[in-house]
């Protein structure tokens, strides 16, 4: 019976390694291609050291594996925490259709995105010091950061456990997993909030570098507003090429639910758009940085603002109330463009500004930062083929929560029975 046991488990693993799709697609060649370059550039990085494939200097250290696949991949993995408060915290159930698949994405492009760090740091085996206790470095921000990425991960890894155990018929697990869900989430949402504010707090230590429009003391709560709608508006654009992409994967109750539920995080993304245009308007007052606005770095702080930030937000209402999909998917995309310039604007286009020169990545630093993501959209359409992420769960494990509810009603009876006879 063991021997058949793993005969079938064997069979299960090697039935779902088989492409389901076309292998041969116009993505999957480009990513291929991409992958491949990384591959043999990730060589020489690693082999003739950092400076072979980046050109870093002591004035910007940090370089585009670390400008923008972490420290602006970050603010897009905050769709997880938001929508796992408003379904296990507010109980609002129309968003639990989606809730997996942000969960999903959160949980890779921390993954990979941790990945991405390790690139750029001269010494990549230093990155365990945190962990393992030699110089803890307890005074500094990064440490903050480092624990809250680490048991962040694992948060997301345990909420989405209930997944893979369903698509595994792992009933034991699915079980113990499922019970956890709350306290995990609890954990995270809590976790996250301090982890994308702590990335912001990083640059509390550059104010003489960072031009005086986009530094404050208020970057660590800017940047966790912006993840709010950063996080919502990317779910937007995945859901919208999901809705084409995962046809077979998706239940009925995903498909009916779309339309509804985009216009809920459009009104979402709005609110949160315009608490962050406030706060914005906020510390320019209070920091009177009217001469800042010269040299053409004003224009370019309007162009972010009121560009890509006040724009998208007025499009996002008008989405939501004419009930327009295509506007909102349009709002959603600007947001993104303008988290991203926000971010880069921080950490590399107005760092060092007076310097009057722009830091411009290498071409291998490009493909490389392309090359992480095509990677992470490649596993995470893997797992949607296979795992119940857009589905419904199995029959199972609704009868099991039945059967709980079932004896959770007939103890409730019986407690209110021996009462009234006692």
């Amino acid at each position: 019976m063991y021997r058949d046991a793993n005969t079938s488990l064997f069979k299960f693993w090697l039935g779902e390694l088989k492409p389901k799709g076309k292998i041969l697609t116009p993505f999957n060649v480009i990513a291929a291609l991409t992958i491949l370059a990384a591959v043999v550039i990730l060589f020489f990085r690693f082999s003739k050291g950092l400076g072979t494939v980046v050109h870093p200097d002591q004035d910007r250290p940090w370089g585009l594996w670390i400008n923008f696949n972490v420290i602006t991949g970050v603010a897009f993995a905050g769709g997880a925490y938001v929508l796992t408060f408003m379904v296990y915290i507010l109980g609002l159930e129309k968003y639990r259709t989606i809730v997996r698949a942000a969960v999903l994405y959160s949980l890779l492009a921390y993954m990979f995105y941790a990945f991405a760090l390790l690139l750029d740091l001269g010494r990549p085996w230093k990155v365990i010091n945190p962990i393992i206790g030699n110089s803890f470095g307890i005074s500094s921000v990064l440490f903050l950061v480092a624990w809250h990425f680490i048991l962040y991960m694992g948060s997301l890894l345990i909420e989405f456990l209930p997944t893979a155990t369903e698509w595994a018929t792992l009933k034991r697990y699915r079980r113990f997993f499922g019970g956890m869900t709350l306290a995990v989430v609890i954990f995270g949402i809590a976790l996250s909030t301090l982890h994308q504010s702590g990335v912001g707090a990083l640059f509390l230590m550059a104010e003489p570098k960072i031009h005086p429009l986009w530094y404050s003391e208020f970057i660590p709560i800017l940047f966790f507003i912006s993840s709010i709608f950063a996080g919502l508006s990317l779910v937007i654009i995945l859901e919208s090429i999901g809705r084409g992409v995962f046809k077979k994967e998706q239940s009925s109750s995903h498909r009916k639910a779309h339309g509804s539920v985009m216009m809920s995080l459009a009104r979402v993304c709005a609110i949160s758009m315009f608490v962050y245009l406030f706060m914005c308007m906020l510390v320019f007052i209070h920091g009177k940085d009217y001469t800042s606005f010269g040299e053409g770095w004003g224009a370019w702080y309007l162009v972010e603002i009121l560009g890509f930030v006040l724009l998208p937000c007025m499009l996002f209402l008008y989405g939501y109330k004419q009930a327009n999909l295509t506007v909102i998917r349009i709002a959603a995309i600007m947001s993104v463009v303008g988290i991203i310039l926000n971010r880069m604007n921080i950490s590399t286009i107005a760092y060092n500004w007076f310097d009057h020169s722009l830091h411009w990545p290498s071409w291998m630093e490009l493909v490389v930062s392309v090359a992480v993501i095509f990677v992470q959209l490649l596993v995470f359409r893997w797992i949607v083929r296979r795992m119940p992420v857009y589905r419904e769960s199995p029959a199972w494990v609704s009868s099991d929560g039945k059967l709980k509810k079932s004896l959770h009603t007939t103890n409730k009876w019986r407690n209110k029975k021996w009462k009234a006879s006692a």
